[in-house]
């Protein structure tokens, strides 16, 4: 592989987080990052700093060192509004060639994997792409953990010589932790050095969909293959519970339900109060998408099934039966 920009002989014992904002908000997945970033760094005695760029800061600065961060390089332009990969991918390379950060965490979204992969490229260094975990050794250098075909083999991926260590993690991984908002931390502002001409990329109109998004839900319904096509009693019984319907991908596949609502190592990762996993086998690259969850409850016509090993509760029966009976029972207490 070819030699990066700069290397373990360069390099500045911190972490970097990317602090992806959409105008109103901080993402979750970047507090969810900080919260792991925080914990890497306390463990090797660095510091964590957040990468922010934008318009102007509404408050996300103090929102970031209160969920962990010791720093904040902000940067602000007119410019850095809305997400355009030319502006903040020229904006990071900057920062990142200027300071040289050991590592550098930017969530698994769209844009986060757009930054990251362009980001790679320049930088001359590897990415770990869709990590499901992340540990650091006494030496520094970041731990990946990648799952590949569908979930059957998990990875372990480290970059020993090339910097600065960069990967992308999937939303709903860790916990995004307590904030703090007591803490104090260290603003840096960074020089932006961008012109609408540099910019090739204009937004003329921005619409924003309003997409399901499980790993904020408190109680989940999730169906696997012996649901059938029957995803409308999971609905039901979801509404009543005040939750959302999740999916194995099987269904996903069979097209009964959006791939957006596909949980597990090849989908999304959730930590419900709640989980009613109903005919679902159990493999483990299902599991791993809710084995934070408060409480499993499962439902299998077989008593052998994988899945109950990961449950609470388990109910050995028919999900067509068992369902539309805890919807009525639930109707009745209503």
């Amino acid at each position: 592989m070819v030699k990066s920009l700069y290397g373990i002989d360069e390099e500045i014992n911190a972490i970097w987080v990317f602090l992806e904002q959409d105008g109103s908000a901080l993402a979750g997945v970047s507090l969810e990052l900080l919260a792991r970033g925080g914990e890497l760094a306390a463990q090797l005695g660095w510091r964590l700093v957040g990468f922010l760029p934008c318009r102007r800061a509404a408050g996300w600065v103090e929102e970031a060192f209160a969920h962990g961060a010791d720093e904040v390089l902000l940067a602000e332009d007119p410019l850095l509004e809305h997400f355009t990969v030319e502006a903040y991918t020229q904006v990071a390379y900057e920062a990142l060639w200027e300071h040289k950060p050991s590592i550098f965490l930017l969530g698994a979204t769209p844009n986060g994997r757009d930054l990251a992969g362009r980001l790679a490229v320049r930088l001359r260094t590897g990415l770990n792409a869709d990590c499901t975990a992340l540990r650091v050794n006494p030496a520094g250098v970041l731990v990946s953990e990648v799952s590949g075909f569908g979930g059957g083999v998990l990875a372990l991926i480290e970059m020993a010589h090339h910097r600065p260590q960069m990967a992308t993690v999937r939303p709903g991984v860790f916990p995004p932790g307590e904030p703090d908002f007591n803490r104090q931390g260290t603003v840096v502002r960074l020089p932006v050095n961008l012109t609408v001409e540099s910019v090739h990329t204009r937004i003329v109109e921005r619409v924003v969909g309003q997409g399901v998004d499980l790993t904020q839900s408190p109680v989940l319904v999730v169906g696997g293959r012996g649901v059938g096509d029957n995803f409308k009693m999971l609905y039901e019984l979801a509404e009543l519970l005040g939750g959302e319907v999740g999916a194995t991908r099987p269904p996903v596949d069979e097209g009964y339900i959006e791939r957006a609502r596909q949980i597990g190592q090849t989908g999304v990762i959730c930590r419900p109060d709640l989980a009613i996993v109903c005919g679902v086998s159990g493999a483990f690259h299902f599991t791993v998408g809710i084995q934070e969850a408060g409480t499993v409850i499962a439902i299998n016509t077989d008593p052998e099934a994988p899945i109950f090993a990961a449950a609470d509760y388990g109910i050995v029966g028919d999900v067509h039966e068992v369902v539309p009976a805890l919807i009525r029972e639930l109707q009745v207490t209503d």
